[in-house]
């Protein structure tokens, strides 16, 4: 074997910390999921237990942190606490999109199938805690979570986008939200919706890329819109395969216009 080869590889770059697994860290995420949303439920469990449990959580995540941040002067521990200390608002916000897609989905049986069985809401909750974690200026593990939901649902929603609440995926394969785009209230999202930017230039890392779709807004399969200036007005109904670039006003439809023809076919003729 080529020698030079070894010693490239030993002098690769070094990024002077310890990331734990990509299955560590989605591992201890979707424990904390099952914590708020158990898979089994059949009877209460004292809030002593429960208190217990998050703080053993609690602790897990502040060792993620500091092995992830080791070169960084950052307090895992009080990353950590804030994290837990937004665990009631993480909940509430969480029962809103529950809610969203139980209300919107008239195939949902229950709260608890759009729990076990829906990617759009295994996607929104890896979303919500990596932007937890992504605006106290966490480190690669925002990115991990939501990476791993995307593989696992298709769904790629970049940490550090701004999603309110009440948010509703629908089937949700190929959905894109860019970093800085900003979603308000009651939206819904059908399959292959594009929030992109419009150039993915390096130099404009920082700045605002890509849209603001603002509250009660549905978006249907195949929609691309793109841009940091591009606002798409509350109220409004965005048809499906779109592609829109300037801003849209409130309580507006957008919808693309084909030409469909449809030839019948003579019984005679082969096909």
């Amino acid at each position: 074997m080529d020698d030079e080869f070894f010693s490239l590889l030993a002098d690769r770059p070094f990024y002077g910390n310890n990331v734990p697994s990509n299955d560590t860290v989605s591992n201890w995420a979707l424990k904390l999921i099952r914590f708020l949303y158990p898979d089994n439920l059949q009877k209460s469990t004292p809030a002593y237990l429960l208190k217990t449990e998050a703080l053993v959580l609690q602790n897990e995540l502040a060792e993620i942190i500091k092995a992830n941040c080791a070169a960084d002067s950052i307090n895992c521990t009080e990353i950590a606490l804030h994290f837990f200390d937004h665990l009631p608002k993480l909940y509430a916000i969480l029962n809103s999109d529950i809610q969203a897609i139980f209300n919107g989905d008239p195939a949902a049986q229950s709260e608890f199938e759009v729990i076990r069985t829906y990617p759009g809401f295994y996607a929104i909750c890896f979303y919500r805690i990596a932007n937890i974690l992504s605006v106290a200026r966490v480190p690669l593990i925002p990115r991990i979570l939501t990476e791993h939901a995307h593989s696992k649902t298709g769904i790629d929603i970049h940490p550090a986008a701004t999603i309110g609440a009440y948010f509703y995926i629908d089937h949700g394969t190929g959905i894109v939200i860019g970093e800085t785009t900003v979603i308000g209230n009651h939206v819904k999202l059908y399959q292959g919706v594009t929030l992109g930017a419009l150039s993915v230039r390096k130099n404009l890392a920082g700045a605002k890329r890509h849209p603001t779709v603002e509250d009660h807004v549905i978006i249907y399969s195949g929609a691309t819109i793109l841009g940091g200036e591009t606002v798409i007005g509350h109220n409004s109904v965005i048809g499906g395969n779109v592609w829109i670039t300037e801003s849209v006003l409130p309580y507006s439809t957008a919808y693309h216009s084909p030409i469909v023809t449809v030839r019948k076919i003579n019984e005679t003729n082969e096909i």
